[in-house]
């Protein structure tokens, strides 16, 4: 018996070195030579992965880093110019070359997404002429291509024209009832187009294809802000469809001034992202500077609004966003109204807004559908949720170890006798409370909504009792990080919240070494900093630093009729939003009352 299980447990622990010859490896001599290549890869003898240029990233050769970047963007430039071959050439006219340069470029009959159907149209006489349409499933509507492509032109028997582009131009304006058709004569946009949704209609003998509006892939109905939501007000929000977005905006600012310029992004998959403006109202070269940077964008796939962020925004390294990101069509179209540029990302439920100041990432669109005063009151509530979230655990940590002699006496003794079983220092136990804070609310967000907001409540009260039933931290401690949490959660703003959360480690680092002198510190020298950085050519603390005349909005929201002009700082073509003097019957009221904003100099 002891034999058996001796052998056994050395079966158990012992490895055959053998299998180390069998293990799959992605390098050239490991090939199989049974793979099937499309009809547009190379074989296997002309990847080559062995040269000199190539073997140099997995050498030890030591080269500068200008070297490597320099070579890197030499490689992607030649893998992105040997990708675009062919893509310049015209469109074949024989339907042989038509169905090969179509399995070339969409690696069929590996792919099964695009369809090709060939028909013939067209067979009066002695005239027969050869058709095809082109789509990707589920991209199209098929019904649409059945019903006002295909079956038009396949019961029609009187094309006798011998001249192919005649017939073609008589079959876009007679036979084919699309409300959107467009011929195009290189290979590259009738790519871009099958790829978009459109189907293309090819006769043989043409040198031009028709493209034919049929985009009909399911995305999902436009529903309740997630993360924006409001009392009083719309409660739509985007979605992934790009028209439906745009849609939305248009469907509230209804003006034939209101422009959408469509940009496409990738090397690799192309991607449409719009600009949104309002013609004759935001600043001209606003709009220029945002087409710009998009245009110059060069990477392969872009695929979210948040990656767009990234690569446009003034500062990546800025905790602070520089661009607004917003799910409410409400919110653009009463930013374009005041000279933002809006920019749409495809397939993504969010619009970014640009420029930005950091009074707007605390505003909400909820405030000017309230009276002025209970709109204060809400935007005052949020500067105080933003010092609290960002400078309370830091003041607690600086007032508990260096100025406990600025607490009353009664309030220092009753925080001393909470830490008297407490073994850790103050500055550990913050660390550790907002450690479970942060891990609470990321798992809150991960895990599955049903549960999710039970799994936040119930963690934290579970947490902060056992922790101060055990000793670890204070019950007061657990009170400051609890208040903590909820001011970040009262930021409107997502990416201000993550930056502030981030920041607050920072101030309860230098609180803890040198107490309000290193909170004071640090707090200068961001706020310098802020008042440095430029989102699009405006200062981000715009219009307080640098001071502008502009409408009262910033953390006092002045009432509706008095906020005459538009912001300064975006230099509008068109400065007055409204007429002076918006409430011509209660004048004399307002004059006696002290609130005649409309008619001041300063607005």
């Amino acid at each position: 018996m002891n034999r058996i299980f001796g052998g056994a447990v050395k079966r158990l622990l012992t490895v055959d070195d053998s299998v180390l010859d069998e293990q799959f490896s992605l390098e050239n001599d490991n090939l199989d030579s049974s793979y099937q290549f499309g009809p547009s890869e190379a074989p296997p003898e002309e990847v080559n992965f062995t040269t000199a240029e190539n073997m140099n990233y997995r050498t030890n050769k030591r080269v500068s880093m200008k070297k490597f970047l320099q070579r890197g963007e030499q490689e992607y430039h030649a893998a992105v110019d040997k990708a675009r071959i062919g893509h310049d050439v015209e469109i074949p006219t024989h339907l042989e070359d038509m169905r090969a340069k179509l399995e070339r470029a969409f690696h069929m009959p590996q792919n099964k997404d695009i369809v090709v159907r060939e028909f013939q149209v067209g067979v009066e006489g002695n005239s027969k002429w050869s058709g095809m349409v082109v789509f990707v499933d589920g991209l199209a509507d098929k019904n649409v291509i059945n019903l006002s492509i295909l079956e038009p032109l396949m019961i029609l028997t009187h094309l006798t024209d011998a001249q192919p582009e005649r017939t073609m131009k008589y079959v876009a304006d007679k036979m084919v009832p699309g409300n959107q058709s467009v011929f195009v004569d290189s290979w590259a946009d009738l790519v871009n187009n099958v790829l978009t949704g459109s189907t293309i209609l090819w006769l043989e003998h043409c040198s031009s294809a028709l493209v034919i509006e049929t985009k009909g892939w399911e995305h999902r109905s436009v529903s309740s802000p997630q993360t924006e939501a409001v009392v009083r007000g719309s409660h739509d929000a985007f979605t992934e469809s790009f028209r439906t977005n745009t849609g939305l905006v248009r469907s509230r600012l209804r003006t034939e001034h209101l422009v959408t310029e469509i940009i496409s992004v990738g090397n690799l998959a192309r991607t449409d992202i719009g600009i949104m403006y309002v013609h004759g109202l935001t600043n001209p070269s606003l709009v220029r500077e945002v087409r710009k940077r998009i245009s110059e964008i060069d990477v392969d796939f872009l695929m979210d609004s948040g990656m767009l962020e990234q690569f446009i925004e003034d500062k990546p390294s800025m905790l602070i966003p520089q661009v607004m990101a917003t799910e409410r069509p409400d919110r653009v179209a009463a930013s374009l109204a005041e000279g933002y540029v809006a920019i749409f990302v495809g397939n993504t439920p969010f619009c970014l807004i640009v420029p930005v100041v950091l009074w707007s990432l605390i505003h909400t669109s909820e405030d000017t559908n309230i009276r002025y005063l209970p709109g204060t009151f809400m935007r005052v509530l949020r500067m105080i949720a933003l010092f609290t979230a960002l400078l309370l655990p830091s003041l607690y940590v600086a007032v508990t170890n260096y100025h406990s002699e600025m607490l009353p006496t009664d309030l220092m003794l009753a925080i001393a006798g909470s830490r008297e079983q407490v073994p850790f220092p103050v500055v550990v136990e913050v660390l550790l409370m907002e450690f479970a804070i942060e891990l609470i609310r990321e798992a809150g967000i991960r895990i599955p909504s049903v549960i999710g907001p039970t799994i936040g409540i119930v963690g934290a009260l579970i947490i902060g009792q056992a922790a101060v039933q055990a000793g670890i931290v204070s019950p007061l401690l657990v009170i400051v990080i609890a208040t903590t949490a909820l001011a970040s959660f009262a930021l409107p703003n997502y990416e201000l919240s993550m930056g502030v959360r981030v920041l607050r480690f920072a101030f309860l680092v230098a609180g803890a070494i040198l107490g309000f002198y290193g909170i004071c510190i640090l707090l200068c020298v961001y706020v310098v900093r802020l008042s440095m950085q430029k989102s699009f050519g405006v200062p981000i603390l715009s219009p307080v630093a640098p001071n502008s005349g502009s409408a009262r909005d910033v953390i006092v929201r002045g009432p509706l009729w008095g906020m005459n002009k538009r912001p300064t700082f975006l230099h509008p073509l068109r400065s007055w939003r409204q007429n002076p003097i918006t409430r011509p019957w209660s004048q004399t009221t307002e004059k006696r009352a002290g609130i005649g904003f409309g008619r001041r100099r300063s607005d």
